[in-house]
């Protein structure tokens, strides 16, 4: 029997239950494999996955980005909790970058091989607030009118997580973790077409910035009028997660975001990143940039 599958209200996404991903050998992979592509999000309540058996499931999509290249850490700890217990200082870097998360964006642009899919597991949730929400950019593309689709084809922006935090007040160093680098900046066309469904999507977020060929201010205004109209219902879709939640998503076709929560409160995530097709997701780097070697 095939899992039970529940359509979220909402122009992607769906609930996927009556399967025990800790079991790869009982896991329908043609199924699962043709709901990923036609839903972009599947959400599987109460798995409590451990990070290997993450890894594991992760693995099916593809090759797991690494955290960096000498640190084969695959399930990244996504947290806000130190090893001894205590609440993390909110001024270090990767709070910081957890904060700004709460931008939408999509994950690993800023990078040469942007991310194919990303699996998230909840640990930890607090009380109130915390939840993941995801913005269908293929319908988001297909909305769009006819002269903006125009105005669009053939217009890209670079990515940069400097960039993007920078907005925030956070002057990140290079080396000082995952995504602060010196290799510049990927210029990634603002339309994406899908490599398996062919399907066009808006390729944006919080990491683009600077259209070429378009003053900083017209850049600016593009990109924000861009964002703000893709990430409205009804394709937007926010999961409040429970412990033990495994969320599965395509970052060629969706943006998220995490929802703000209390500072004093824990929220302990698990995150293992699947490196994009280099075929189709690699991206040059500009020489010119201030982060370039």
């Amino acid at each position: 029997m095939p899992p039970t599958l529940t359509k979220a209200d909402a122009t992607f996404g769906a609930y996927v239950e009556d399967v025990d991903l800790s079991k790869p050998d009982e896991v329908p992979w043609a199924w699962i494999d043709a709901a990923f592509l036609e839903h972009a999000l599947l959400i599987f309540p109460d798995q409590h996955l451990s990070a290997d058996d993450q890894v594991a499931f992760a693995e099916h999509f593809g090759e797991i980005e690494l955290l960096t290249p000498n640190a084969a850490i695959k399930a990244v700890p996504l947290s806000n909790v130190t090893k001894d217990g205590s609440l993390a200082d909110e001024t270090l870097d990767y709070v910081q970058v957890l904060r700004g998360n709460e931008g939408w964006h999509t994950d690993s642009s800023y990078m040469r091989l942007a991310a194919k899919a990303s699996v998230l597991s909840a640990r930890v949730v607090p009380s109130e607030g915390g939840e993941t929400e995801w913005a269908d950019m293929r319908a988001a593309y297909d909305a769009l009118d006819d002269a903006t689709k125009a105005r669009i084809e053939g217009l890209s922006a670079y990515h940069s997580l400097y960039h993007s935090q920078a907005k925030l007040g956070h002057e990140a160093r290079p080396g000082v973790g995952y995504g602060f680098h010196e290799e510049g900046e990927p210029l990634r066309p603002l339309v994406k077409t899908h490599p398996e469904t062919a399907r066009k999507a808006l390729y944006i977020g919080r990491h683009a910035h600077d259209v070429p060929g378009l003053a900083p201010e017209e850049s600016e205004a593009l990109l924000d009028e861009l964002l703000d109209f893709a990430c409205r219902p009804p394709r937007t879709l926010k999961h409040a997660w429970r412990a033990g939640d495994v969320a599965l998503w395509d970052n060629r076709s969706l943006l998220h975001r995490a929802r703000p929560y209390e500072r004093n409160e824990a929220r302990v995530m698990v995150h293992a990143r699947v490196a994009g097709d280099p075929k189709t997701e690699w991206a040059e780097v500009t020489a010119s940039d201030r982060h370039a070697q």
